[in-house]
């Protein structure tokens, strides 16, 4: 279906060679060495990814991955408060496509206050399949898209680990055909040509991890329902989003990570394009992103991570690190159904191995490599991807 290739060389040496300005440290004695020490250091840090990339409906795709991190309590540091980080995605294609895509993940003093926003510009093409878990590769469409999304929400802690906020979701599609090919010109949809929607919601959190990035032991719960009445979008919906992971750490070196996701749509007219999707470099990875969609998306994924540490030193010219890296194994199912058309044997598989750089590992911030395999359907190849990301996948 796709052809990936990423420059994963140079990518790990702008990350080794990338310098991290120290806000603040304070020490306290640990007996103990290595990546988890009980070493309080905080840093500034700014991590560029360059990714070359190849696809059939894209052509060749020029990009990078920006992500600064950093904490907003420096005035008055609080040992407990998580970092914070800006993340920039620009990329253009030879195929005059291109896309910006800017993400905020702010966490103030004692982590009291938590706010995220995404604003994302692409115009994009894309392969639609039809809806539904039995798609056919042989039947999809090349469809123009171009897209406007603003997204924020902030929560507040009102008790031990508990967390209770707002959001709001604004969203304009247009869509076209792209090649007169496959379902898409034939297929009865909902805003075929595309529409506008602004979901406003409300969000429940229980967060008691040790860390965000990647974290070891705890759990992360999420719940959000949010609606989109119509004076403010093209029709009338509601939308229910649950996620949820939990942690163990099995030994020093070794952590075992389970997640998963519900996402449901609801109303009398539902927008093909705003039907919860199947696969990313999140969850349901080996998936192109939208090959099953559905009104109801069900899955859940375990992840077991390995560190390793080499305890070497690397000094040559500017680059001056000791690197520690993490290996990953995971496996998941999920599936997408209509309402009162739930089946178990819907449910595909995902699985696949990666391996991980910590490039802060103070902050616990990683570079991401995973290759994963899904769903071999009668007469298509097997359903794989590869994926090279700023942090992990959950």
């Amino acid at each position: 279906m796709r052809k990936n290739l990423h420059i994963t060389a140079l990518s790990l040496l702008l990350a080794i060679g990338a310098k991290a300005q120290q806000d603040s440290t304070t020490t306290t004695p640990s007996s103990r060495e290595g990546l988890y020490d009980s070493v309080w250091i905080r840093k500034r840090s700014f991590f560029p990814l360059p990714v070359l990339g190849y696809s059939q409906e894209k052509g060749l795709e020029i990009g990078a991955a920006m992500l600064y991190s950093f904490y907003t309590d420096n005035k008055n540091p609080d040992r407990a408060t998580r970092n914070s980080t800006l993340n920039l995605i620009p990329a253009i294609t030879t195929e005059s496509q291109y896309k910006i895509d800017l993400k905020a993940n702010i966490w103030t003093r004692s982590n009291t206050w938590h706010f995220k926003s995404n604003l994302r510009y692409h115009n994009y093409p894309l392969y639609f399949f039809g809806i539904g878990d039995t798609t056919h590769y042989d039947n999809r469409s090349l469809v123009n898209n171009s897209r406007y999304k603003v997204q924020a929400e902030g929560e507040r802690r009102i008790s031990g680990h508990f967390y209770a906020g707002a959001s709001i979701l604004y969203q304009h599609d247009t869509y076209s055909s792209g090649d007169s090919k496959g379902i898409y010109t034939t297929m009865p949809l909902t805003d075929k040509e595309g529409g506008y929607v602004t979901f406003l919601g409300l969000t429940g959190i229980f967060d008691n991890r040790d860390n965000e990035n990647f974290a070891r032991r705890g759990s992360w719960l999420k719940l959000n329902l949010a609606y989109a009445p119509s004076f403010l979008s093209k029709h009338p919906l509601f939308k229910i989003e649950a996620q949820g992971s939990h942690f163990l750490s099995i030994s020093r070196k070794s952590t075992l990570g389970f997640n998963g996701i519900f996402n449901s749509l609801q109303g009398n007219e539902l927008p093909f394009y705003l039907l919860p999707e199947m696969g990313n470099d999140l969850i349901m990875r080996g998936y192109y992103t939208g090959r099953y969609r559905n009104q109801n998306y069900l899955a859940g994924q375990a992840e077991y991570r390995y560190l390793v540490d080499p305890k070497m030193r690397i000094h040559i010219w500017f680059v001056d690190i000791k690197p520690k890296f993490a290996l990953a194994a995971f496996a998941g199912t999920g599936t997408v159904f209509a309402n009162r058309d739930f089946r178990f044997g819907g449910f595909k598989p995902s699985y696949g191995a990666g391996i991980r750089y910590f490039y802060d590992e103070n902050a616990r911030l990683t570079i991401r490599i995973d290759y994963a395999v899904g769903e071999k359907r009668s007469g298509e190849s097997r359903q794989k991807g590869l994926y090279l990301s700023l942090a992990e996948a959950f």
